[in-house]
């Protein structure tokens, strides 16, 4: 890494020192947020602010994923260069994940913009490591927010995915997996049909995990708010 970016690296981790703050620390544990003691506190929204001049530097983006603190790290999945990063590096990252914000922070600030995403679903999905098996189906949640370009057919083999593992009781891949389904219905008309057959199919069944689901599923889908927005009704 150069001389300027070591100097922004610096510069960074002392304005962050100053925006320590206990109250914040104590209520990401509440939110299930695991900080191993390696946190400051700061609010999402300042860390976009001081990421927002460095976008796209990638040295310094895996300096600050490399320091270990879950500021440096949120901050890393904002500034790093969807053009740089490669698989490996990804790879690197989410065997690092530890907590369910990070690892979602980086499906939707980086992930979701890799020409690589789709491969890396599936890679990830076979996992049996918790958060692993999260980031595949929070990047599919992801991918349904804004992706132009992306076919039906994409999402709709991503249904299979979804039932594939929808017995997984580990606490952060059912909820992922559980978003994932809601996301898809909600993208479009078309896909909602599809994901409210399926979401209906998964609430039947006599697993737990299951059954859970798909009845949250629809829940959500048979809310008329949702409904109208998609113009189903």
């Amino acid at each position: 890494m150069n001389t300027e970016n070591t100097e922004i690296f610096t510069f960074i981790l002392n304005r962050l020192e100053t925006l320590h703050n206990s109250e914040n620390i104590e209520r990401m544990k509440r939110f299930g947020i695991s900080i191993e003691g390696n946190a400051f506190g700061a609010p999402v929204s300042v860390l976009r602010k001081i990421a927002k001049p460095y976008k796209n530097n990638q040295a310094l983006a895996v300096k600050l994923w490399d320091a270990g603190y879950h500021e440096t790290r949120m901050l890393a999945s904002l500034i790093a260069d969807p053009e740089q990063f490669t698989p490996e590096l990804m790879d690197e990252w989410v065997l690092e994940f530890s907590s369910w914000d990070i690892c979602d922070a980086c499906c939707f600030n980086l992930f979701r913009y890799l020409s690589f995403a789709n491969e890396k679903i599936y890679q990830y999905a076979q996992s049996e490591q918790e958060f692993v098996r999260r980031t595949a189906f929070s990047l599919i949640a992801g991918l349904c927010f804004k992706a132009k370009g992306v076919p039906d057919s994409q999402f709709i083999a991503y249904l299979d995915l979804i039932e594939q593992y929808s017995t997984d009781s580990q606490n952060f891949v059912k909820k992922a997996v559980n978003w994932a389904l809601r996301q898809i219905g909600k993208r479009n008309r078309n896909l909602f049909k599809f994901a409210y057959e399926r979401a209906y199919c998964l609430s039947l069944s006599e697993n737990k995990t299951c059954s859970w689901i798909g009845k949250d599923a629809l829940r959500e889908f048979d809310n008329p708010k949702i409904q109208r927005r998609i113009k189903y009704v």
